[in-house]
């Protein structure tokens, strides 16, 4: 028997199983399968081994949206294969339910979701999960569908695949099958009053820093999110390039992954090169892996965090002042070079309307003009640390609550211009009985440390009792406080318009089209996006 995925349960927030689907064989129940699941202690992992079980299962789960999803089997199974059907099973139920994905979502619309799960798996085996495909032959009746009841109309959801009649078989199953044939993950007779075809290239970063500055290890992971909202069957054609040359694309872009869509041969032959037939709407189209490290600097010794050319940088200096109490921030805010228009692309402007927000163009957030926002520097404090007493910032605001973990240092857009800036906190400890009360004169004990004398009476001679010098106090809190320092920082922040990579897309074309108009010509567009969430930390 090959690899069978036996069965899908979902289950609430709350552990109550909502829904189950079986495929094949006679695999534990919801409700006999949850108790054996959380048996297990916390962080569970991905996949779970029930030795115990008759047969023995394999239990991969995965929770999305406070939603637990969890796939059986009982023979031998590739894990990925059982964990990225998971992943299928969730984006689909989002593309057909809507997201964010709900519980009653799914309870209200049990229907579509058993003919999604029966498409997306035929007895065990993992078939369908195309959403183009999907939409072919799933039927979702909108509140228009309803309220025609079962009439059978051309534009009613799903009449080209479930609900067509024997007339409209004969004229269109040429068509259709041959479409379906060839491309799988595009939905057949695709229409569009206005063509369009757009490119989002988002880079994430994570960068970890020595002490001293050098950088420890610096990456950036891209995706590649492709629109296309252009009628018939398109052949598109996608052109890569670093800032080195487009011979280079290969060396720079590493560990690709790529939708189905794509000829890889092509990319082989050529790399750089993406030629595919797109499916309808918006998918990712390609992700990748990107090592900043110059490797010239890391042979020679002489790395940096000044070679990877970021747009913040970040240093940490701790036990400052006389008692060692003050850490200081200071951060130092760079000007970035766009990408650069892609000149044989022809993208034009897309306005503040697309995925995130200006297009190319002359103006704040393209790639000619990158901007920096949602500027925050976070710092994790000890549990320890009771407060700090003082902060003082150059730029921006400050959040922590006394007792916290971390404070946040906010830098707005309008002041996260090329400069330095610095952070000084001064930290508290915690409470101590000589601290706080001997002073006053109190205990926490509640004695007092005073006696009543009679009024106007001499005062009885103090004895005088030995002090430490002031050297050493002074040496004991600087020991003190910097248990109570910081041990990392890390920056978050977007800029828009730029990539940390520097991959840009050279040439965005229709190689040809069937169905689309003669003389019609797609409105293109390209933006970049470098995201940082908490992504680049320097240790102390």
């Amino acid at each position: 028997m090959g690899e069978v995925i036996e069965a899908i349960h979902i289950y609430d927030e709350h552990n109550k199983p909502i829904l189950s689907h079986v495929y094949a064989g006679r695999p534990l129940s919801a409700t006999q399968l949850l108790p054996l699941y959380l048996a297990h202690p916390q962080p569970r992992p991905s996949l779970i081994y029930l030795p115990n079980t008759s047969p023995a299962t394999l239990v991969f789960s995965y929770i999305h949206s406070n939603l637990l999803f969890v796939v059986t089997a009982s023979t031998e199974i590739e894990p990925l294969l059982a964990l990225e059907f998971l992943h299928r099973v969730i984006d689909i139920l989002e593309e057909f339910l809507g997201s964010p994905l709900l519980a009653v979502k799914i309870e209200n619309s049990y229907d579509v979701v058993a003919q999604l799960l029966n498409e997306m798996c035929d007895a065990g085996a993992v078939s369908t999960t195309e959403p183009n495909a999907l939409r072919d032959l799933v039927e979702v009746e909108g509140w228009i569908g309803k309220l025609l009841g079962g009439i059978s109309l051309p534009g009613k959801p799903g009449y080209s695949a479930s609900s067509n009649s024997a007339m409209a078989g004969i004229s269109s199953s040429g068509a259709l099958s041959a479409n379906s044939q060839t491309v799988p993950w595009r939905r057949a007779n695709v229409r569009h009053t206005s063509n369009e075809l757009y490119v989002d290239i988002v880079e994430t970063l994570s960068v970890t820093l020595a002490p001293s500055g050098r950088p420890l290890a610096a990456f950036a992971n891209g995706t590649i999110a492709f629109t296309s909202k252009i009628s018939g069957v398109p052949d598109i054609l996608l052109n890569l390039s670093t800032p080195s040359g487009k011979q280079n694309i290969g060396g720079v872009m590493e560990l690709p992954v790529f939708h189905p869509c794509v000829r890889l041969a092509k990319w082989r032959e050529r790399p750089g090169e993406l030629s595919f037939v797109p499916p309808d709407g918006r998918f990712v189209l390609a992700g990748y892996e990107v090592d900043l490290l110059p490797f010239q600097s890391i042979k020679s010794g002489s790395a940096s965090a000044a070679n990877l050319k970021l747009p913040v940088q970040l240093e940490v200096k701790t036990s400052l002042g006389p008692t060692g109490s003050d850490f200081e921030i200071r951060l130092v805010i760079s000007k970035v070079s766009g990408q650069g228009n892609s000149s044989s692309a022809g993208p034009a402007s897309r306005g503040n309307s697309g995925a995130f927000g200006a297009g190319l163009g002359k103006h704040a957030g393209t790639s000619s003009t990158p901007t920096l926002e949602d500027l925050v520097v976070t710092i994790p404090l000890p549990a320890d640390v009771r407060n700090l007493s003082e902060i003082r910032a150059s730029r921006g605001d400050t959040t922590y609550n006394p007792g916290g973990r971390g404070l946040e240092w906010h830098i707005p857009a309008k002041e996260a211009v090329a400069g330095g800036a610095t952070l000084r906190c001064t930290i508290a400890g915690p409470l101590t009985e000589n601290d706080d009360f001997e002073a006053n004169g109190f205990r926490l004990d509640g004695r007092y440390d005073y006696d009543e004398e009679p009024y106007q009476s001499t005062p009885a001679r103090a004895e005088k009792v030995p002090e430490k010098s002031d050297e050493q106090a002074d040496a004991r809190k600087v020991a003190q406080n910097k248990i109570l320092m910081p041990s990392s920082a890390s920056v978050s922040f977007s800029v828009k318009g730029w990539l940390a990579s520097g991959i840009k897309v050279e040439n965005l074309s229709v190689a040809k089209s069937r169905g689309l108009g003669e003389g019609v010509k797609p409105y293109k567009g390209v933006k970049y996006l470098t995201l940082s969430r908490n992504g680049i930390e320097v240790r102390c």
